[in-house]
């Protein structure tokens, strides 16, 4: 049974139930508690930047040793990754199976020699957006700047031309229309990690909102 839940939302409660009885590789379920399963992606908002790929000019700067500005073109001369994500909102939809393509922060870190000082990136977007990630749940292959979606370029609601995709945390963190990449050895909370949203944000603890 699908049911309808404004425009643009839809919740598969079958599907739902059939993650609930998943579980990953690493023993946690496949689905977070309070989460149900979309049949699609929901567009959240944001301020859009230019969605144009040749326009696309990535800063990545901070504790590196080769500072760079990066084009689409630099991105798709780096070793490019297919991965199939499940994606988690913090108001309580999930997406599962995401087709993205994409190059790995991995990728990035090591073509721009990322300093032992680091211990954060910060996702750069449009409009000053900001959002802080470890290090270290940003090591595996599926974290990635992606620019393509269910086989298909990113749309603008969803980021286009490159966001971040970081599927083991809240979505938030998953930057859209990003500019740049900030490695730095302190955390610095991010716009809405500043506004009382969790500074860690793993669904599977449900962690949605800052503790006071």
């Amino acid at each position: 049974m699908v049911v309808a839940l404004g425009a643009h939302r839809w919740i598969d409660d079958e599907a739902t139930a059939n993650a609930k009885r998943q579980k990953r590789a690493d023993g946690r379920m496949r689905l977070p508690p309070g989460q149900r399963v979309l049949s699609k992606f929901r567009p959240m908002g944001g301020t859009p930047g230019d969605p144009r790929p040749n326009h696309l000019r990535l800063r990545i700067y901070g504790e590196v040793d080769e500072p760079t500005t990066m084009t689409m073109r630099d991105l798709l001369a780096l070793e490019q990754h297919d991965a199939q994500v499940d994606v988690h909102c913090v108001t309580g939809w999930s997406v599962l199976g995401a087709e993205v393509r994409g190059v790995s922060i991995e990728t990035i870190r090591r073509a721009v020699g990322v300093s032992e000082r680091a211990n954060y990136v910060i996702f750069e977007g449009a409009a000053g957006y900001t959002a802080n990630v470890p290090l270290d749940d940003l090591r595996g292959p599926n974290n990635l700047l992606a620019y393509r979606l269910d086989g298909a370029p990113l749309s603008v609601e969803n980021g286009a031309p490159l966001r971040a995709m970081v599927p083991d945390l809240y979505f938030w963190k998953s930057a859209k229309w990003v500019t740049g990449l900030r490695f730095v050895a302190r955390d610095r909370p991010g716009y809405w990690e500043t506004r009382g949203y969790h500074n860690h944000a793993d669904p599977w603890e449900e962690e949605r909102h800052a503790l006071f």
